[in-house]
């Protein structure tokens, strides 16, 4: 936020000095910058202007917001190495090529796949109870756990056949949920979103990078999203996408369904989750579109692949 990032400006400044002073001192043929665009793109100038070449891996999701970022990635981005495959068609139309080489969100979920317990020893080494589970995915911040669960908890209450379980994070106060969790028989587990999921039959998300999580370890989900009447402006003035989940931006159209601000009301999420439940008349049809999802993804190796690329990149400079 706004405030947050004016309260620490002495100290920002001060970390910035020293990350330009060790790169300078270590000369290296490349900056590889990734993700973080507010830090890294002024990284992105500083080293411009040493001629110091820069690429950066994970680009600015300037097809969001903060559009004229694009011109700042042109100006001081040598190479430009993306995570979307729509984002293959939105760079050139701004004058820069990017490179394509999959989503490293594979690789992490394939690293885990293969330890996840199965959902009897997930309930097991949880002391939960043998209904199917639903998974809620209610946030990484205060503001969102605040805005989200309540709607989260009184759902559980329409399905008492299922299991609600929070997926909590261990950077937020246990006692945060369980002031929304109040009233309801909601679980909470911590530290276990990959678990949590394998073990669910179905999902109930906040928007980010969780719903790509999701849909790529093959779970049914909604998305649920509501935050103040302030934010909500905001983002509805800066936000320049058709959707707001990664799964139906990469998908290009709606394969889960979206419910923001006042679409996200008892009715809509009661029939909504009620048709991605195993049986329900949205599941197949949603199962299906994921494996359209992990095509146009890609595999695995994603930045192994692109880590080849710049090397070779590299190599084509010197000769």
């Amino acid at each position: 936020g706004i405030v947050q990032v004016l309260k620490n400006l002495r100290t920002i400044k001060r970390q910035m000095l020293e990350c330009q002073a060790d790169v300078a001192a270590f000369a290296p043929d490349v900056l590889i910058l990734v993700d973080y665009p507010g830090f890294n793109m002024k990284m992105a100038r500083w080293a411009k202007e040493h001629g110091i070449r820069t690429f950066y891996y994970i680009a600015p999701k300037v097809w969001a917001w903060r559009e004229w970022r694009v011109k700042a990635i042109r100006k001081y981005v040598d190479r430009l190495f993306i995570i979307f495959p729509f984002e293959r068609s939105y760079f050139p139309r701004h004058g820069i090529e990017p490179i394509f080489e999959g989503n490293p969100l594979v690789d992490a979920i394939e690293a885990k796949r293969a330890a996840l317990p199965s959902p009897d020893e997930f309930r097991r080494r949880n002391g939960l109870d043998g209904r199917p589970i639903v998974a809620l995915l209610a946030g990484s911040r205060r503001g969102e756990i605040r805005d989200n669960l309540p709607l989260m908890a009184d759902l559980s209450k329409k399905f008492p056949g299922h299991q609600f379980v929070v997926a909590g994070v261990s950077w937020l106060d246990r006692a945060l949920y369980e002031q929304y969790m109040a009233g309801s028989d909601i679980r909470y587990v911590c530290d276990q979103t990959y678990e949590t999921l394998a073990a669910a039959e179905a999902a109930v998300v906040t928007s980010g990078t969780a719903t790509l999580e999701t849909a790529l370890l093959g779970v049914p989900e909604m998305v649920c999203y509501h935050r103040d009447l302030p934010t909500m402006l905001i983002d509805k003035m800066f936000l320049k996408t058709k959707y707001v989940s990664l799964v139906n931006l990469v998908l290009d159209r709606e394969c889960v369904r979206e419910l923001l601000q006042y679409q996200m009301n008892m009715p809509n999420a009661t029939a909504e989750l009620r048709a991605i439940l195993p049986g329900g008349a949205k599941h197949d049809r949603m199962i299906s579109d994921y494996a359209e999802l992990g095509r146009l993804i890609g595999g695995s190796g994603a930045s192994d692949r692109v880590g080849a690329r710049m090397v070779e990149l590299l190599k084509e400079d010197k000769k």
